[in-house]
């Protein structure tokens, strides 16, 4: 059995800055209203015709993966891409990396966790080197969410807190004496599906419907039950970092740095002050990006590298909770 850590991380977001105080022209909020409930003050929001999809954006968060890394693409075995707001209903956007950074012929594993996404595939990359299978995974996560957001006074509690945006790592196998990435945990309760969903554009709609009927924003607009979805994911934050701590015989205090999915900056708080970590164990960008869903732990996480929060040696934690209701943890040294 070998060990997988991760080689190299890089991310990309849209130039396009949205602030709350354009949003307040656009629909019923303020910047008071939404910093208060959210914590958010910006996002990054596509334009319409400036070249960014999930695949075209998660390209590029991959190319500053791979040269951080020291790579070179065609040392690449596999490549895992999570996203729920794909190019195409079919195929994936993994191949649409194969073909932009010309990857041969390599396998590409789509999977679509919502917020949980980036935490599921580190958890595929992790097993895929472990066992022997490949040497460096390239696992890439990102979200194109904006041209599906309700921009109105009835969507506001919704809209207001998503952004665009790709992050991406490369996880290798590990040289020996190297901890790299302890554990991975994943987790899901289907019961709670339809309290944070988006129902259109699925099979249970036919077309003669939709010709027929037209458009629905209700099921074809992201839909949440915020207080219990709030309720729930400080209850399984919570349980599945103290999982990862567990399963490796570990304490908050010898985090370095968690880096929760950046889906409300009041949850990541709360479990800050749950745990008893100090500020300086906690990052948190979700302030300036919005919540980017799968692609916010792998942006946060490329972030606190390219600005020193994250060093080499260092014990991080990444944890998200989101739609499914699906959640996980991977406790590594990075």
């Amino acid at each position: 059995m070998h060990t997988a850590k991760i080689s190299g991380a890089g991310h990309y977001v849209p130039e396009r800055i949205v602030t709350n105080d354009y949003l307040a022209t656009i629909m019923d909020t303020n910047d008071e209203w939404i910093k208060e409930r959210t914590g958010i003050s910006e996002r990054r929001w596509v334009e319409n015709g400036d070249g960014n999809t999930a695949a075209t954006m998660g390209t590029k968060a991959a190319k500053k993966a791979i040269a951080q890394s020291g790579l070179e693409t065609s040392d690449i075995g596999h490549i895992v891409f999570a996203t729920i707001s794909p190019d195409y209903y079919f195929p994936g956007c993994g191949v649409q990396v194969q073909e932009s950074l010309d990857m041969g012929t390599i396998g590409a594993t789509d999977i679509r966790n919502a917020c949980s996404g980036f935490i599921y595939a580190m958890s595929i990359a992790d097993a895929f080197v472990k066992s022997g299978t490949y040497q460096h995974v390239l696992v890439v996560a990102s979200e194109l969410q904006s041209p599906f957001l309700d921009k109105t006074t009835r969507g506001r509690n919704v809209s207001v807190i998503f952004g665009d945006g790709a992050g991406a790592v490369i996880v290798s196998k590990a040289n020996k004496g190297e901890k790299g990435i302890m554990s991975c945990h994943t987790h899901a309760q289907g019961k709670h599906k339809e309290e944070l969903t988006m129902k259109g554009f699925g099979t249970q709609h036919w077309i003669g419907e939709l010709l027929e009927n037209g458009i629905d924003p209700d099921i074809h607009y992201p839909q949440m039950n915020g207080n219990f979805v709030f309720k729930n994911a400080v209850v399984r934050f919570e349980q599945v970092i103290g999982e990862a701590l567990k399963k490796n015989n570990m304490t908050s205090d010898q985090i370095d740095c968690l880096i929760p999915h950046q889906a409300n900056l009041r949850i990541a708080q709360f479990i800050q002050k749950r745990m008893g970590l100090r500020d300086d164990q906690v990052f948190n960008n979700i302030q300036k990006y919005g919540n980017t869903t799968g692609a916010s732990i792998a942006i946060a996480f490329s972030e606190a590298i390219e600005t020193g929060v994250v060093k080499r040696g260092d014990i991080i934690c990444m944890a998200a909770f989101g739609a499914g209701f699906t959640w996980g943890s991977v406790l590594m040294e990075y």
